[in-house]
C-alpha cells in the first residue's frame, strides 16, 4: 500500500503525492510521485494506466507540500517524480524518464 496525500486546490484541481515502489529497483526504494487531475480517483487512474498498479490512496499522512504543488502544476505534463530519500535540490523529473520509451503522449 503506497502512503501519501493530497490537497485541494483553489481552482478545484486535486495534487495528488505518493509513495510508491521504484519500477526495476530494489524492494527498498521508492518515488515520490505527483499528479494534477480534476479528482483523486482520475489522478490515481493516471497513474495506474502507467503500470503502477499500487497506486492506492489512504488518509491524507504525507500531502504534497507547497514546493511539491508549485513544481507539478509547472510541469507541462503534470505529472513528476524523485526518488525518496533525495538530495535536497534534487530536481523533479517526467514520468518520461522513469519509464523510457515505453511512454506515449
Amino acid at each position: 500500500m503506497a502512503s501519501g496525500g493530497f490537497t485541494r486546490l483553489p481552482s478545484g484541481v486535486v495534487v495528488v503525492a505518493l509513495r510508491l515502489p521504484s519500477p526495476g529497483g530494489a524492494p527498498d526504494e521508492y518515488i515520490r510521485v505527483l499528479v494534477v487531475a480534476v479528482n483523486r480517483q482520475r489522478a490515481l487512474t493516471r497513474l495506474r494506466n502507467l503500470g503502477f498498479r499500487t497506486a492506492r490512496l489512504v488518509g491524507n499522512m504525507e500531502p504534497p507540500t507547497s514546493d511539491e504543488i508549485n513544481a507539478v502544476l509547472h510541469h507541462p505534463d503534470g505529472l513528476v517524480w524523485r526518488r525518496i530519500p533525495s538530495a535536497p535540490a534534487a530536481p523533479w523529473q517526467s514520468i518520461a524518464a522513469l519509464l523510457g520509451p515505453t511512454v506515449r503522449r
